[in-house]
């Protein structure tokens, strides 16, 4: 019985060995066709890096025109969004009580001016004693101090553009009570106008005082404006270790307004012979990233194909959809640009370039 029992396994072991073998030669009969990539050939060229930021836009100079003395609104000279230039009329305050105070004082003012050329004649004469003269002398300039103040008060409830600008929208209306301080409206120098933006602290080598700039606001169709640094703050700040840059920028038509949020490139210094090619080619992994470059190879069969080598890279900085490499590729490479996420060292693939993703320095993506 136990030597019928032990045949009866090994037979069983036995077909069952077969049918693995079996099996695995099917298998094989059914590998997964080769992974259809687009390529790349790598090529050396001449690299624009740019420092990228984020900012917003201030003017050169900006206030809320207000008023320093209160009093009732008997004129407005201006329109909400027009132009102003500097000494222009824009807002009156009822100033009948300080109009009255300036006839009075400027009555004493003649008064004093006679008796003070009197006493002049008298004193050349030598009929009169110096001190009524030096009496004479400081009423006069008393009465006239008094006129002085009151033709001032008269001025400050007299509000004038302080600069050249743009108005905004109107604040006040005739007859109505301003206290001390009481905004009037707003008033913006647009053209030149400030980008204010901040840059690790790494780079503070790199910012240099007349170094060129281009912002670009969301928008506007991605319509770039040049300008150029101007000042760079004096310290750095402990919390995030950035250093705030502020750039002038030339606004012509008016179209940047302050507070707009900007995007910062500072441009440097061109660099020959860089190496870039599409974000899509990078395998991003956290053990280092890498690209696959193709080779030629063999199937499985011995047959001639296109296989892929597994490079790992140096990433430099990028600029649009490229990316620059430092290390791991050559110049005449042919590097995959899509399909990355479904190949390995030494898969074959098959080339298909009537599709390519997006490799340029300054994309306009549609519908954006």
């Amino acid at each position: 019985m136990l030597v019928l029992v032990v045949l009866v396994v090994a037979g069983l072991g036995y077909i069952k060995y077969r049918q693995i073998v079996a099996g695995m030669a099917m298998g094989k009969l059914f590998a997964p066709p080769p992974a259809a990539v687009s390529t790349l050939t790598a090529k050396s060229e001449k690299w624009e890096p740019v420092l990228n930021s984020v900012g917003s836009l201030k003017a050169v100079n900006g206030v809320v025109v207000s008023t320093d003395l209160a009093g009732i609104v008997s004129e407005i000279d201006f329109e909400s969004g027009s132009k102003a230039k500097k000494g222009d009329l824009l807002v009156r305050l009822d100033t009948r009580q300080e109009q009255a105070q300036l006839v009075q004082a400027q009555a004493k003012l003649d008064l004093s001016k006679v008796s003070l050329d009197r006493q002049k004649d008298l004193i050349a004469k030598k009929v009169s004693a110096q001190s009524d003269y030096d009496a004479a002398q400081s009423q006069y300039s008393q009465d006239n101090a008094a006129v002085e103040n009151a033709q001032a008060l008269i001025a400050r409830k007299t509000i004038t553009a302080p600069f050249d600008g743009e108005l905004g929208i109107r604040q006040v209306n005739l007859g109505q009570y301003l206290n001390v301080g009481a905004p009037i409206v707003p008033l913006q120098s647009l053209d030149p106008i400030y980008c204010d933006f901040s840059l690790p602290q790494q780079q503070i080598s790199q910012i240099v005082i007349g170094k060129k700039i281009r912002i670009k606001v969301s928008g506007m169709d991605n319509k770039e404006f040049e300008g150029e640094i101007s000042s760079v703050d004096s310290l750095v700040d402990q919390s995030t270790r950035n250093i705030t840059v502020e750039a002038t920028v030339k606004n012509p038509d008016g179209e940047l307004r302050p507070g707009m949020f900007v995007s910062v490139e500072v441009i440097l210094p061109p660099q020959e012979g860089v190496i870039s090619i599409p974000a899509t080619a990078i395998n991003y992994a956290p053990y280092g990233d890498s690209v696959f470059v193709v080779r030629d190879g063999k199937d499985d069969d011995g047959k001639p194909t296109k296989i892929v080598e597994e490079h790992v890279v140096k990433l430099g900085p990028s600029r649009g959809d490229q990316v620059s490499i430092i290390s791991g590729v050559k110049d005449g490479d042919e590097v995959v640009t899509s399909g990355v996420f479904k190949l390995r060292a030494n898969a074959a693939v098959k080339i298909n370039n009537s599709v390519q993703p997006g490799n340029e320095a300054n994309p306009k993506p549609p519908d954006t």
